[in-house]
């Protein structure tokens, strides 16, 4: 219980209170790239040093020094500048996007989830969401391409090939081209919003988001593209049985393990569009391990943003 005559921290902003939350305070420098545990324990002390204070109504602006200076002697310098540059995206309102692709079943929406979690994003797009939408507009005999998995898109082709093309890639670059339709009129609202968001799905192929419009546009945002991959192959397979086991068997791993070689070569696909756009690879041996790496490389997209724009510390 509280002793009498105790006062709650209350945050003030333009004449404006909220309640301090250390849980809040905590989530929010997540953001920094600082595990969840790490960063309760700054939050803590930053509660601790505002509650010394006589004054219980705490302006934002001292809010952030003291967690400045908590930050700095609790995890140094590195956090405390990824801090910094994360308020300064806040006040420049520059939404984040982060496109997350990978074949099916390398952890996709579990990184993505995470992610998100991490850096606050409340919004995650599934590009199979987008697909399953764009099933009830349109009949399997008008557009087959949406009509099937990833993997099994060949069956839409319905164009002679010849022996040198493989059935399955064409069939799942014939699905890309569609989706992104979608895809695209996310982005483009979400530029004109300012949401933040995260969008993951096996159809975020390097070099296929093709739009001259909303590729203008992308320097109103802080975009990572990324593409998830298990290299090893048992590994990949094993994935397969967690998410029978997670999801009670609706998502039987029979029928994963049938086009298991389709949705290897499908990764095989996706990977030789990374490399030859450029786009960062991660293999996703740790889910952990991964989180962190995106967080990471995201701060190595502010700080390239930063040296264009000539901005310092």
């Amino acid at each position: 219980m509280s002793e009498p005559g105790w006062l709650p921290l209350q945050l003030v902003s333009e004449g404006n209170k909220v309640p301090f939350s250390k849980g809040l305070l905590a989530t929010t420098l997540t953001a920094t790239g600082l595990p969840p545990e790490r960063a309760f324990v700054v939050a803590m002390d930053v509660e601790r040093h505002l509650s010394q204070r006589p004054d219980r109504d705490i302006p934002v602006d001292q809010l952030r020094q003291e967690v400045e200076v908590c930050l700095a002697e609790i995890e140094g310098d590195r956090y405390l500048r990824r801090y910094r540059l994360w308020n300064r995206l806040a006040r420049e309102d520059k939404p984040v996007v982060v496109l997350i692709g990978g074949a099916t079943g390398v952890g996709k929406s579990t990184i993505a989830a995470r992610v998100a979690d991490r850096l606050g994003v409340i919004r995650i797009i599934s590009t199979d969401s987008i697909r399953e939408v764009m099933r009830a507009f349109f009949s399997e005999s008008l557009m087959p391409a949406i009509h099937h998995s990833s993997y099994e898109a060949g069956r839409g082709v319905r164009i002679p090939l010849g022996s040198g093309f493989d059935s399955h890639v064409v069939g799942f670059m014939e699905q890309v081209d569609v989706v992104n339709v979608g895809v695209l009129a996310i982005l483009d609202r979400a530029i004109k919003e300012r949401t933040s968001m995260v969008v993951e799905g096996v159809h975020m192929v390097p070099g296929m988001l093709a739009s001259a419009g909303v590729r203008e546009r992308m320097s109103e945002v802080l975009l990572l593209q990324m593409v998830v991959a298990v290299n090893d192959a048992a590994l990949h397979r094993g994935h397969f049985l967690v998410r029978e086991q997670e999801t009670s068997g609706r998502r039987a791993i029979a029928r994963y393990l049938k086009g298991f070689d389709e949705i290897r070569r499908i990764q095989d696909f996706i990977l030789e569009r990374a490399e030859a756009e450029g786009t960062l690879v991660v293999n996703n041996v740790s889910i952990d391990d991964t989180v962190n790496l995106v967080v990471d490389a995201l701060y190595g997209v502010i700080d390239k943003t930063e040296e264009g724009n000539g901005a310092g510390e």
